[in-house]
């Protein structure tokens, strides 16, 4: 399991190096992985979540207003993120009931920017 964000498929400006160096790095490399381990029955995906009202960038999300009332407009859901949103699907994703899903970027963002 890897975790990627929804910066990769949403540009925000001064975000450049983080998207593309670390996360757009991460879901290459997830399917890669799933490829080399997949005759292990190792199956390897992404979670790449949207904006999550946590300590990230200083709190932005969570403590900023402006930013939060800016990702509540353009999310479909109509609010930026809680980690209590992000960690039981990943839970659900790690089950066996999901043993066939492999080499998958799955974005938990609530519909933001779509």
């Amino acid at each position: 399991m890897n975790i990627s964000s929804g910066l990769t498929r949403v540009a925000y400006p001064d975000r450049v190096a983080y998207a593309a160096m670390m996360k757009g790095a991460v879901e290459v490399m997830a399917h890669y992985m799933a490829k080399e381990l997949g005759f292990c029955r190792i199956a390897v995906n992404t979670v790449a979540p949207g904006a999550i009202q946590t300590d990230f960038s200083g709190g932005m999300v969570r403590d900023n207003p402006d930013i939060a009332r800016h990702i509540a407009e353009v999310t479909a859901l109509g609010r930026p993120g809680l980690p209590d949103d992000i960690g039981p699907m990943i839970s659900s994703l790690l089950s066996e009931d999901n043993h066939w899903v492999n080499a998958q970027r799955i974005e938990v963002s609530g519909g933001h920017a779509i």
